[in-house]
Formats: C-alpha cells, structure tokens, sequence
C-alpha cells in the first residue's frame, strides 16, 4: 500500500463504500476525487464482483490508484460470477446486508493496523450499505451516509413506512397494478402534494408484506438516523421543499450537488486516469456529434440497470425513426429482457443517416455537447442531474425505484420534462420527440433547463472572497460565556468563514479600557468586532471604575427587553454588502442565554446554532427546571 517513507500521518483518511451498481459507484467515485483534492487519503472499497468488472472494461491497470487513493474490495456474499451485467437487485440488497459487515469489518481492522496509511478517521458510505455504521460504531469513527437519489425519492422511502401502517402498500392483488389505484393522489406527505402512488419509489408496487425491497428501503431509512451526518448530491435551490422536510427526519443533512460540475473544477491530476464505468465507453459517439447541427440531436439511453422487452424496443425503434430527428441511442448489450438486443433491419436501413447506436457512452459529456436538443431517458438521478448541467430537457420513461419519483419532479417542479405513458406506443414517442425538439412545450422547456443549468452552476462556483461564509457571533456578556465564544470563533475564521463577534457596549469598553489595550478589538480584515447596547445604566464602582461585572438578574430582564431591536438592526447593516463590505450574513451562532436571536433570524431567513456553554449535565438540569416548577 505504499512505502512508508510517504506516509502522511495527519491527513484524514476517508474510506468510501459505494453501493455496488453503475448509479451508486459513480457518485461515490466523484466525491472520493473531490476529498482527494482536498488533501483526503482514500480508500474506495469496491465488491469482488465489481472489481472485476472495472478490471475488464477498464483494462488490468486501471485500479492501481495512486500513492494515497486505494482500492480494496469485499465479498458480496452472493454465488461467484463473471457475468458483465448489473446483479438482481433484491438478492444483492439482501446479501450485503446480511454478508458484508465481516468482511467490512476486517478491512477496517487491517487499514487501521497498518503503518503505510493514515488511520481512518471516517466511514462515507452509500445509505443502501448501512451495515458500516454497525461497523464504524465499534471503531469510534463518524459514519457519513450518502444517500445518491433525489431529495425527493428519498423523501419518498422515508414515508413507505406510513404507507404500510395506512394500508396503501402492499396492494391487495395484481389487479391494483391496472386498475386506477396507482391515480390515488396523496395529500398527506409534506413537501410532495398532491402526489400519486404511481409517482412514489416503485417497491410499493407489490402484493407481498415480505417483499425484500420495501422492507429494504424501510429499514435503510429507519438506520439513516444513526448516521454522523447525511449528503446528497443536490443543491438547496433546486429539491427546497424536499430538502425542509428531510431536515426535520435526518441527523444533519449537507448537499453537495451537482457532484459532476465541481469534479470539473479539480485541476488536471492524476485523478483523471480513475474512473468506473462498467461497461466499455464507445468515444466515436462523440466524434458523430461533431458533425450534427446544434440542438438537433435527440440522445436517448436508458441507464445501467433499466431492462426493457423486446416489443418495447421496436416501439422506441419506430417513434425514433418516424419522428425524421437525427439521435444517439445507447443500448447496453443486457438492455433486453433474456435476448441480445436486436433492432429491425429496415430500422437501420432507414435511420442509418441520421442515427448512430452504441452500447455505452460518456454521458456527462455527451449531454454538454451542443448537438444535443432532447434527452428520452430513464429518469435516473445521475441521469436527471447530467441533463439538468446540460440544459437539456427530457422526455421521460421511469423503470422503478425512485425514477418515478423523479420523473413527476422534473414534469410537475421543474418543468423540464414530458413523461411517456408505460405502455409505450410508437406513435407516442413520435409526436413527443417532435414536441420535444420542434415544439411549443419543448422550447419552454429547455428555456427551463437552461434556468436550473445555469442555478447549478452558481450553486458550484468556485468560492471568492465575497462567497465567505459569515457567522455572526454573540456571547452572553459575561467573561465566562465570553471566552468560548471566542475560541469557536477563532476555529470558524481559521475554517475560512468572515467573523462578526458581538459584544454589549458595556463589555467592549471594558476589553478596551483593562484588557490588552485599545487596540485589541481592532480584528482583522475577516474578523470584526461589533457592539450592540445592553439597555442598562454603566456599572461603576466605588472609584469610578466601569470594570466591574453588572447584576444578573438585571442583565438577563434587559437581554429579554432590550437586545433585539439594535441586534437586528446591526444585521440590517452587515446585510447591506454596498456599505458593509462584508459577506451577507450567512448563520448566526448565539449563546443559549440569548434566544432572541431566534427570532432575529427567522426574520432574516438565516439559521442559528445555540451554543450552550455549561456542562451537558449543567444543560440538561435546565431543561427540567419547568417540571421542578410543576411538581411544587
């Protein structure tokens, strides 16, 4: 693993465990080469089965890595394969579950035994492979669940356990499927109303209590709650409503999206030459492109898992060629159901000018290609947020689990798309193609893909000076609560945030006058000190002196009177940038002993951290001092 010489002790080592299909293993890669970047060792741990799949489509070097981005890999406790296919789902949700945590276990036993790399200091794992936390809890690691759906398909698991409990899933019989009882709207899910069964996760979908799937999800769900923090690969603008909610159900949620455009920001490396693709990339899709006319080439391509029948095949065949529009179809060699995939002779006759067929692509890249009008897809997240980076809108076709969920937020939310009936039909995909490329509703639509496009973009921007978080820090004025505001503050400032530090005008006298000088609370650039009054008279002793520590009672009366009018009037001036010349306010970190900077932030719409500076045990005697009133 490397020569011990070239050790770096002191980096943080993140061991990264994707859940083992396309969608999860390419997220996860993104965000391990963004750690890396930012001076992370990693360890990215792959399945066997998987290994060897990257070895043959990648060629025999392509896992090396590099002196401090490893790979290990771990059994996935199903029967020994060499199969160049996605793995059934279910069993493999079911084996990893069951099987991987000894493996796992060891592996973490061996890294954090071994003196070539750095001891793990944190476990980011997919939140389909919870047995880390198991895992992580009996090394004293923080566990970091990455959840790679949509805000909104996860939102949408999070509440299968309230389906159950209300009798909507499982359904009563096959008839359920067909009969209208997917059209039931519901009301009662925050951040999602008015949505139907039809548009949830798919696994709500069956007539069995004991399905793998639901009850899969369910409990990944339920064990997200251990996890030291969740992040999902979007961007607050863009899954708000979804993102509030989750806010409220999850331990603390980062988003961290869309993961593809901040990996085009790391500088030319070495990271380059590690990717996971799974199938072999056919690169002359994007030479064809070259010679199209911009915005006239429909790209469709149905993700790594999707299997369709072949009658299926020859409806998305006909309304391709029927609809006249050039297009790039990826057609993986397992998209089939049980047969190769084969297209109609005439279809290749016909569409052999303006179509070109592969059996996999760079898609990120396809979709940046100007070429690109249309995108039909399978409304995969990666997929949804490759077209939404591209400005490209969609015509959809979920497959299941959370596609559905995200084909309603792009045709229902976003505006970016047009959903194709399941029973799909030649004539169908003709006219919404047309519609897509040619029509009112499609250029509406890419008007929209271009908002969200150029939404993600702002919201992946490299950080200036201007971007500066600035937290806005305000201690109970008295030495003891004083002094560790003042070394958070300093830690947040040495984390690259702009610092706002508010004493009273009384405490800032007091630092002046008798601390360390007049100068002492001059800051610097990023870091200010400002002064809000305190509403009481000056404390003066017995010589005239102002050094002496006022009443409590009476400055706790005055903080709950008096502080937060100048409080939110000092916001008002830090917010106004054109005479601040400070970053706008972006959190405010209070002592517990001054709530009224609660309500100064929600006028603000800003968040605000109370920062109880007793002992917990101090803290939590507080919190029962209502009931001690109670039982007098």
């Amino acid at each position: 693993m490397g020569s011990f010489a070239n050790v770096r002790y002191d980096k943080p080592h993140a061991v990264c465990v994707p859940y083992p299909a396309q969608g999860h293993v390419n997220p996860m890669l993104k965000l391990a080469k963004i750690l890396h970047c930012n001076d992370f060792h990693i360890t990215f741990v792959n399945t066997e089965y998987n290994q060897r799949r990257l070895l043959r489509s990648r060629g025999p070097n392509s896992l090396d890595g590099l002196p401090d981005f490893h790979f290990e890999a771990i059994p996935d406790g199903l029967p020994p394969s060499d199969a160049n296919a996605t793995q059934d789902i279910p069993s493999l949700c079911e084996s990893t579950s069951k099987h991987s945590l000894v493996p796992f276990r060891h592996l973490l036993f061996r890294l954090m035994s071994s003196d070539a790399v750095p001891p793990v200091t944190c476990v980011i794992s997919d939140a389909c492979m919870s047995f880390t936390l198991d895992a992580a809890q009996e090394f004293g690691i923080p566990d970091v669940l990455f959840w790679t759906p949509s805000s909104c398909g996860v939102l949408g698991y999070a509440h299968y356990c309230h389906l159950i409990e209300g009798g909507l899933t499982p359904l009563k019989d096959a008839s359920y499927l067909t009969n209208g009882y997917l059209e039931t709207t519901i009301d009662w899910i925050p951040g999602m109303k008015n949505i139907r069964l039809k548009d949830l996760p798919s696994f709500i979908r069956t007539t069995d209590r004991n399905d793998i799937m639901l009850n899969f999800l369910a409990r990944e769900i339920e064990r997200t709650s251990r996890a030291s923090a969740v992040i999902l690969n979007t961007f607050d603008a863009f899954e708000k409503d979804a993102l509030d909610v989750l806010s409220t159900m999850f331990p603390p949620i980062y988003t961290i999206g869309p993961l593809q455009l901040l990996v085009d920001q790391i500088p030319n490396s070495n990271l380059k030459s590690i990717g996971s693709n799974l199938w072999k990339e056919q690169p002359e899709s994007i030479e064809w492109l070259g010679s199209k006319d911009p915005s006239s080439v429909v790209y469709v391509n149905f993700g790594s898992i999707t299997v369709i029948t072949p009658k299926q095949m020859i409806e998305f065949a006909w309304g391709l060629a029927n609809s006249k529009k050039p297009f790039l179809w990826i057609i993986r060699p397992d998209l089939v159901v049980g047969e190769a995939a084969m297209l109609p002779p005439e279809f290749v006759s016909e569409t052999k000018d303006r179509g070109m067929l592969a059996s996999w692509c760079p898609q990120e890249q396809i979709l940046k290609h100007p070429a690109i009008g249309g995108f039909l897809s399978h409304m995969g997240w990666n997929s949804t947020l490759d077209s939404v980076c591209g400005g490209v809108p969609m015509v959809c076709w979920p497959f299941f689990a959370e596609q559905q969920t995200n084909c309603w937020f792009a045709c229902n939310k976003l505006g970016v798309g047009m959903e194709i009936d399941n029973n799909v039909k030649r004539d169908e995909v003709e006219k919404l193609v047309r519609e897509l490329m040619d029509g009112k509703k499609g250029k509406e639509m890419k008007r929209q893909a271009m908002e969200w496009k150029t939404k993600a973009e702002e919201a992946t921007r490299p950080v200036t000076a201007a971007d500066k978080q600035h937290a806005v820090c305000i201690p109970f004025p008295a030495q003891g609560h004083i002094n560790p505001m003042l070394q958070l503050a300093k830690i947040l400032h040495f984390k690259g945030f702009h610092i706002t530090f508010v004493n009273t005008d009384y405490i800032h006298k007091r630092l002046q006058l008798k601390s360390t000088g007049n100068s002492s609370l001059n800051g610097f650039p990023n870091f200010r000190f400002e002064t809000i009054p305190d509403g009481l008279l000056p404390c003066i002793d017995e010589d005239g002196d102002i050094e002496a520590p006022q009443d409590m009672p009476s400055l706790f009366d005055s903080i709950l009177n008096n502080f937060l009018t100048p409080f939110c009037n000092l916001l008002y001036k830090l917010n106004d940038t054109s005479s601040s010349g400070v970053p706008p306010v972006t959190c405010i970190v209070a002592d517990g002993g001054l709530t009224f900077t609660l309500d100064a932030a929600q006028q603000f719409g800003i968040p605000v951290a109370l920062f109880w500076v007793p002992s917990a045990c101090g803290a939590l005697a507080y919190t029962q001092y209502r009931q001690l009133i109670e039982r007098v």
